[in-house]
């Protein structure tokens, strides 16, 4: 006797940042008879660490990590309404300094040249995931199975099943393996079914290594250490991209504590032995080491908070899509955080994909279908192309010091700075426009 299976319209494996996105932006969708689609979140996580989430300083689902929300980003979690419980932890960026250490090259950006309030803002991740899990849980139709993983993904028809279906309304199929389905296996040896798996389960992404897909990785033997300090001067909202000798510094604004500090979010891209040394100097010594490096810009370091250090890889997924599956944010594409980009591009993965299936339900169409994926693979391309090679790009121009390079790129910042047309064109692109 064959065993159960139960149908979801879509599984979504993974339920952190890009799945519970993704889940967010497909519950309230309606077929063709006026129900919801049925979703599945297949989540490695414990569920009590999804209900504790918002009471916790960090998450297993969501890190600590701080994240640059562009301002299409934040426009688009309005409309799923994640925005409104990220408001008082959202700090608005109003202005963006770019600079060279011990060089003329400078552009300033700012909000208001380009008609907007804010060009983006700077927020924890845990506290994004923690919205997103607020906004999910009055979603009926969403359901997770957590602690659990895929560990196998069967696309091929079977020839021992009948095509006999169950009816809909008991959310069952059984008796049927055929090509307009896929089965997935969970390790708690659940078997599921659904019309379209989208993998949103990170760069070491299960269903894409079961699929076969390779990847293109470039290691840039670099690292990014990263910290919340606390600065003399206050941050006036303002974000500050400086190149050093050692590395590109950020200081991405953050929301004051009730203390009334002047926060700021350190991302410094580094060597890793350069990394090693900085981590073992104790914070007086840390942030001597930093105020060299960055400048004078926020005044003295008055406090450092933990320091981490994540390796940094470029991964790019050969294919976007499989039989019935997408690959959606880090499972497709994991870039250099030099531009802040990483987070943004994967959640224009997301609505991209969101607008096709409700297209598709609109036409009464099938949803995991050949067309429906070459177009998002297609319409998703030209935009990780250029977000990939405008950090690829950034990465080698300033973290080199050869002496045309170095001219070069000064030039470059001068001529953003003061011709309009061409400031317009990048501020867009990094706003998500």
């Amino acid at each position: 006797m064959s065993k159960t299976k139960k149908f979801f319209d879509i599984i979504i494996s993974g339920g952190g940042l890009s799945g519970s996105l993704m889940a967010l932006s497909l519950a309230d969708l309606t077929k063709a008879d006026g129900s919801l689609l049925s979703i599945a979140i297949v989540e490695a996580n414990k569920p009590e660490e999804h209900k504790t989430a918002q009471q916790s300083h960090t998450s297993p689902l969501f890190d600590d990590r701080v994240l640059a929300l562009s301002h299409a980003s934040a426009k688009y979690l309005d409309s799923v309404d994640v925005w409104q419980h990220l408001l008082l932890d959202a700090c608005p960026i109003e202005k963006i300094d770019i600079s060279d250490r011990g060089h003329y090259g400078k552009a300033r950006i700012e909000a208001q040249e380009h008609g907007v309030s804010a060009l983006g803002y700077v927020i924890a991740m845990a506290k994004i995931g923690q919205g997103q899990l607020k906004a999910l849980a009055s979603k009926t139709n969403v359901q997770w199975f957590s602690p659990d993983t895929i560990t196998d993904i069967n696309w091929q028809p079977s020839n021992e099943h009948n095509n006999e279906l169950i009816p809909e309304s008991d959310n069952e199929l059984s008796n049927s393996v055929d090509n307009s389905v896929v089965n997935v296996t969970l390790s708690s040896a659940d078997i599921l079914q659904t019309s379209l798996l989208l993998a949103c389960d990170g760069a070491n992404s299960p269903c894409r290594k079961l699929a076969k897909i390779d990847v293109n990785k470039n290691d840039y033997q670099q690292v990014a250490l990263i910290a919340n300090v606390a600065t003399e001067k206050v941050h006036n909202n303002k974000a500050f991209e400086r190149f050093t000798e050692f590395g590109p510094i950020a200081m991405l604004p953050l929301v004051p504590l009730k203390n009334s500090q002047s926060r700021c979010s350190l991302v410094w891209t580094l060597s890793a032995k350069q990394s090693e040394q900085l981590l073992a100097l104790n914070d007086v010594e840390f942030s001597h080491q930093l105020e060299l490096a960055f400048g004078s810009w926020l005044g003295k370091i008055t406090q450092v908070g933990k320091r981490d250090v994540y390796p940094l890889v470029l991964l790019q997924a050969q294919q976007q899509t499989y039989h019935r599956m997408a690959l959606i944010g880090n499972a497709s594409h994991t870039i250099h955080p030099i531009a802040g980009q990483g987070f943004n591009l994967g959640l224009r993965d997301v609505q991209l994909m969101a607008s096709l299936i409700e297209k598709q339900l609109q036409n009464q169409a099938d949803i995991g279908s050949f067309r429906l994926l070459n177009e998002y693979s297609q319409k998703r391309a030209q935009d990780q192309k250029q977000i990939i090679t405008l950090t690829d790009s950034l990465v080698t121009l300033f973290a080199n010091d050869l002496p045309p390079l170095v001219a070069g790129r000064n030039a470059g910042l001068k001529i953003m700075n003061y011709c309009q047309p061409l400031k317009r064109t990048l501020v867009n692109k990094l706003m998500g426009y």
